[in-house]
């Protein structure tokens, strides 16, 4: 499995996949994912886990974005996945937009630690359904190895994402529990998709 990743700056995309169509027709399934969600939910250990299967404590904030690419082979199909981790900052809020424009599916991130993180997906939510109708959302609670200091509840997560008619993968970036989960069903759905259409 191949792995490439490069740091992008805010500046220097403003024409982030406007050829959506040409890779859509491609013979292999090429799908773009972005990360979304509050500063230091893990957004970045998620896909860096997912790349690298590995995990840095004290991850650098992202700086407008960065982007990894990742090929899996799922029900005899070559997927890549283009990965989009977004900034997390509120400085970082309105540069969004570019960075999900076209999006295949989005990943809206929580930390099951910080119950504020939990509250801020309803924005990311209502922002991605309006600009993006046609993306599939999968909500991701990080941090599950933090037992003993979760304040947000299963059972609260997981009414959440039913009335959104969202599915939720909890994860550990940390310990790599439930990751190649999150993305198999990523490319499930999203290969589904592709072939219905």
């Amino acid at each position: 499995m191949g792995c490439g990743g490069s740091r992008e700056k805010a500046k220097d995309t403003p024409q982030i996949w406007s050829n959506h169509l040409d890779r859509s027709s491609q013979s292999k399934y090429n799908f773009k994912i972005v990360f979304l969600g509050k500063s230091g939910v893990g957004k970045t250990s998620i896909t860096i886990r997912f790349c690298r299967d590995t995990f840095f404590d004290g991850t650098e904030a992202t700086i407008g974005a960065s982007f990894l690419t990742k090929t899996m082979n799922i029900d005899n199909r070559t997927i890549k996945f283009e990965l989009w981790d977004t900034a997390g900052q509120e400085r970082y809020r309105a540069l969004a937009p570019m960075y999900y424009r076209n999006a295949d599916a989005a990943v809206l991130v929580f930390d099951y630690t910080d119950p504020d993180s939990f509250q801020s997906l309803q924005s990311w939510l209502y922002e991605i359904q309006k600009n993006v109708p046609d993306c599939v959302i999968i909500l991701c609670g990080n941090k599950i190895d933090l037992e003993s200091s979760r304040k947000v509840q299963h059972e609260a997560a997981e009414d959440y994402a039913k009335e959104n008619d969202c599915l939720l993968i909890e994860v550990s970036s940390k310990t790599g529990q439930n990751i190649q989960e999150l993305f198999t069903k990523l490319g499930e759905l999203l290969s589904y998709k592709h072939y219905k259409t």
